[in-house]
């Protein structure tokens, strides 16, 4: 089996379907090593393993609405797509959404996966209550009240057990409009970047850090939201835009101010079109909001060497959240994402010297994507972060959910 980019073969021995959690419960149970695959869509090892792999698809797929408690449980194996028909055919919505709404709930936020607003939590913001499948076989479920425990788990990285369902928090439906902003002068972004990154409800800057202009700014509005008093130097694209300068936007979202739902703007891609595999590499690094302009020129310096190896970079933000090891703990944050060539060699090669540059603010890896997993001070980045390996170390003490990098992350490896 290889990941949703192609660009790594798991080393699993054996691959299971498990019908219901009880047959799961056994597997765990009954394996040395096990970790579980959702969309395939992390670029890393960190759902590898040299044991047995458990893909959740043939789990029954449930997504149930409690209207009176403002929630909705979802099943482990459920993509954000399913999950966001089926809440607006109710009327209800989550609060964001990744670029493609095709990956894995449950993935998504074991990982830290995100949308994009300066007022927005990262998907894991929506969590209520998580189910998980400790490596003894226990069961498990936790909410708000159990406290460290929750925290701990909802962005988990799959060291604490699989998850087999996630309970979040919903919200009435809402209407939103997108439009694009192009060639927005660099000068501009810098001075003014707090102001374009809250001019709308979510916002992306595409560019790939070369010349003297941003190539688009995606501005998502809510339905209300007034419109800009300024572009900022920026000009409005008068045709649908793809975030690649030389594709077509057929797959891309609907722009042009056109008002549409929240499940049709607030991704980049539409639900109908279901990406097979993204030719593609991805990296991405989460900072404090108030170092953007500084990072974003610490970039910029090493750009003669960057854009040969980018597709394209993609510049977002977030609200701070309380889960241990997200990115955006406890900081408003803003997200560089890389999207990379297929160079794996020279984007590895190229990668110590990027995260060198963004070190002194304290940047964060985005936990599915490539990063130099010995080239982080994760102690430092994380304040509970030592906390976070003893809950490892106690609930798999055998080092059933491990794996070559997670061993390198946690620093040190579980017993086998």
């Amino acid at each position: 089996m290889k990941n949703w980019a192609g660009n790594l073969e798991y080393s699993s021995t054996d691959v299971v379907r498990p019908e219901s959690v009880a047959e799961l419960a056994e597997v765990v149970a009954a394996a040395p090593q096990v970790k579980a695959l959702g969309s395939r869509h992390s670029f890393n090892r960190v759902g590898d393993t040299d044991g047995v792999h458990v893909l959740l698809d043939a789990l029954p797929q449930q997504v149930e609405l409690d209207t009176a408690r403002g929630t909705v449980r979802v099943s482990g194996g459920v993509s954000y797509g399913a999950l966001c028909r089926t809440l607006e055919a109710s009327g209800t919505a989550i609060h964001n959404l990744a670029s493609l709404p095709h990956i894995s709930v449950a993935g998504a936020v074991q990982t830290g996966t995100h949308g994009s607003g300066v007022e927005n939590q990262a998907l894991a913001g929506a969590v209520e209550s998580i189910e998980l499948v400790r490596a003894s076989g226990e069961h498990a479920t936790l909410s708000r009240a159990d406290g460290d425990e929750f925290l701990a788990s909802v962005v988990g990285i799959g060291a604490l057990g699989i998850v087999t369902g996630l309970e979040l928090s919903v919200r009435p439906s809402f209407g939103m409009r997108q439009r694009v902003l192009e060639d927005l002068p660099w000068e501009n972004a810098l001075s003014d970047f707090g102001a374009i990154v809250s001019s709308a409800y979510s916002v992306s800057l595409f560019t790939d850090y070369a010349g003297d202009r941003i190539n688009q700014v995606w501005l998502k509005a809510l339905d209300g939201e007034p419109p800009l008093s300024s572009l900022f130097g920026a000009t409005a694209a008068i045709s649908p835009r793809h975030p690649l300068p030389d594709m077509s936007a057929e797959n891309c979202t609907v722009q042009l101010d056109q008002p549409g739902l929240w499940l049709d703007r607030l991704p980049h891609f539409r639900h109908e079109f279901t990406p097979s595999n993204g030719d593609e590499l991805q990296s991405e690094f989460i900072l404090p909001l108030e170092h953007a302009p500084a990072a974003l020129q610490a970039v910029r310096g090493l750009a003669d060497r960057l854009a040969p190896l980018l597709f394209v970079s993609e510049i977002r933000t977030g609200a701070a959240d309380e889960f241990w090891l997200s990115p955006f703990y406890r900081q408003q944050s803003v997200a560089l994402h890389f999207t990379w060539k297929p160079l794996q060699p020279e984007v590895e090669a190229f990668l110590p010297e990027l995260e060198a540059a963004l070190r002194p603010f304290g940047a964060r890896p985005h936990w599915g994507k490539l990063f130099t997993a010995g080239g982080h001070d994760w102690e430092q980045l994380y304040p509970r972060f030592a906390d976070f390996r003893s809950f490892a170390a106690r609930h798999d003490p055998e080092g059933k959910f491990r794996n070559r990098l997670l061993d390198s992350v946690l620093g040190v490896p579980a017993r086998r």
